[in-house]
């Protein structure tokens, strides 16, 4: 059975997810570089980062049309799977408790069976997917 459209698979959203922390933890270490003179990506580490990163992949897509920057670069997007647009509980459900709180009471085993759900599942979608009613378009 073909899709009515493609879905992004496993490797194209690693790179996204790769690319993303990329272009948003260089520039943030390069500013503590030059007020600190400490090169270190310790701050990644610690529960304000956390809470700051998820933020941000909450509310980007909600108000970007389903990007984040990650995926705008690697040209795919989160989207409804019912077409609606998508919301910040959505978003919530999905990164906050699918990926996040999921893979910490599991320790980290939610985690490898989503990206395995990604990997083989007809419709690439995994567990954080199927909880917030998304799913990656590749455009």
């Amino acid at each position: 059975m073909r899709l009515a459209f493609e879905r992004a698979g496993f490797v194209i959203r690693a790179i996204a997810s790769l690319v993303d922390w990329i272009v948003v933890i260089v520039p943030i270490g390069i500013m503590i570089y030059l007020f600190t003179g400490e090169a270190s990506f310790n701050w990644t580490q610690g529960l304000v980062w956390n809470i700051v990163y998820y933020f941000y992949l909450v509310i980007t897509p909600v108000f970007w049309k389903g990007y984040v920057i990650g995926k705008k670069i690697m040209n795919i997007k989160i989207e409804k799977v019912n077409g609606t647009k998508l919301t910040l509980l959505d978003m919530f459900i999905r990164e906050v408790i699918g990926i996040f709180l999921l893979g910490v009471v599991t320790f980290g085993l939610s985690t490898v069976i989503g990206g395995l759900m990604v990997l083989f599942r007809q419709d690439k979608r995994g567990i954080h997917d199927l909880l917030s009613g998304t799913f990656v378009k590749a455009e």
